[in-house]
């Protein structure tokens, strides 16, 4: 009786199932298929997801270290202010009063009164710059005009019925000369009446909010017009930024058909860069001067507005006020706050790239005094940029004045390339 064969095995030990000789089962076969497929697929998955993560994601933004450079102020203002009456000092551009001294509540302005005048017919009487606007005829009434403040010893300009006058004449003789009649010729003939005229000029007033001004007559010839230092600081601003009358306010000298040259009676006018504003003088309250003084300060320009009450001289005021003009001007600063490419903030990215924001333009500020100035610097986060592009601004404030300098990067920040990002998949937005 023969015997039965037994399997052929190699002459290794163990039951390898990976023994070279050996027949696979087919749950062997199955597992080794399931490794090649899921290989090839991770394999596939990988180039179709990981590579295009990885190689074209955006990367992750670089927050930004900002500095917060300080500046420093210039020096306080040392002024030589009178100490009769009252007086204030301001800038146009400048908010408020800078500096005063002496009273601040209403005093007597005199013929300052007569800019509010002005104001408030142009307001009625709207003239176009370098037009004449319309035609006025003198009549018996503004003749009466003339002798009633001539008895009252109050500036005239003489008149005559059947003469006639532009508007913008009328405003020259008001207020290069300070004619008391032609300002009440010129306020009646805007409204009609004294009561017009005044229920107009106090609605104005309101409406500028300059409400220590007490307007009782178109000319100020009578004491209760009133205002305080601090709003005649403001009076003078809204002359100057009249465009018909702010070159009046600086004529020194006038030729008008019939009465012939007028004098301007700030005489102060063209020296100390003074260019107006009006004059005013009441024997019992003394002489005053509104007044306004172009300077350059360094590369800019200010326009100095000032007020001086009570002076017991015209001349003794217009010395004091060259006196006070010195302190003043010597009192604002150009503060230098950025030159063009400084640095204000620095970009350090992932593959070591540093790149600086900096300032794209110089930039400087006028200041009053030691006035404080802040300083706020922002920039965006950024993944790359290209040379120039702005990221950010630094902002320079003091009192109300307000400078903004872009910044800008220095250079170029550059993607890290495919060897960077492969082995940084973590610092790439949306990569696994």
């Amino acid at each position: 009786m023969s015997r039965r064969r037994r399997p052929w095995r190699s002459g290794l030990s163990g039951s390898d199932p990976y023994d070279f000789g050996v027949p696979l089962t087919r749950q062997q076969i199955y597992r080794r298929r399931r490794i090649v497929v899921f290989g090839a697929a991770g394999l596939i998955l990988a180039i179709v997801f990981y590579l295009p993560m990885t190689l074209l994601a955006p990367l992750r933004a670089v927050e930004p270290a900002v500095a917060q450079p300080a500046v420093a102020p210039g020096a306080a203002a040392v002024l030589n202010l009178p100490s009769y009456g009252g007086t204030a000092i301001g800038a146009v551009g400048f908010d408020g009063v800078l500096a005063h001294s002496g009273s601040t509540s209403p005093l007597p302005m005199a013929s300052i009164t007569k800019l509010i005048t002005a104001l408030v017919v142009l307001q009625a009487k709207p003239l176009a710059v370098g037009a004449d606007g319309p035609s006025v005829t003198m009549t018996a009434a503004d003749v009466a005009l003339y002798h009633h403040y001539l008895a009252v010893d109050g500036q005239v300009v003489t008149v005559k019925a059947g003469w006639v006058f532009t508007e913008h004449e009328l405003l020259q003789l008001a207020l290069i000369h300070s004619a008391n009649n032609y300002a009440t010729t010129l306020a009646l003939w805007a409204f009609g009446s004294m009561d017009a005229y005044l229920a107009a000029t106090k609605t104005w007033l309101a409406a500028h909010k300059l409400t220590s001004i007490t307007v009782t007559d178109p000319t100020g010839l009578d004491p209760t017009d009133v205002a305080s230092t601090a709003d005649l600081i403001q009076l003078g601003k809204l002359t100057l930024a009249e465009p018909v009358l702010a070159p009046i306010v600086k004529t020194q000298s006038v030729t008008i058909h019939d009465v012939g040259t007028l004098i301007n009676t700030n005489t102060l006018l063209g020296s100390d860069g003074i260019e107006g504003i009006k004059t005013g003088t009441l024997n019992t309250a003394g002489s005053n001067l509104l007044f306004a003084s172009r300077h350059r300060v360094g590369t800019a320009t200010v326009i100095v507005v000032g007020v001086v009450l009570g002076g017991s001289t015209h001349q003794a005021l217009d010395a004091d006020i060259r006196s006070l003009l010195t302190g003043v001007l010597a009192g604002f600063h150009q503060v230098h706050l950025a030159t063009k490419g400084d640095a204000f903030a620095s970009y350090t990215t992932e593959w070591g790239q540093k790149v600086s924001a900096v300032a794209k333009t110089s930039a400087a500020l006028v200041t009053w005094g030691d006035a404080k100035i802040t300083t706020s610097i922002t920039a965006t986060p950024v993944a790359t940029g290209t040379r120039g592009q702005q990221v950010g601004t630094a902002t320079f404030t003091s009192e109300g004045h307000t400078v903004t300098v872009p910044l800008g990067l220095e250079a170029r920040i550059d993607d890290p390339g495919p060897g960077w990002r492969l082995s940084h998949p973590g610092l790439i937005v949306g990569a696994p």
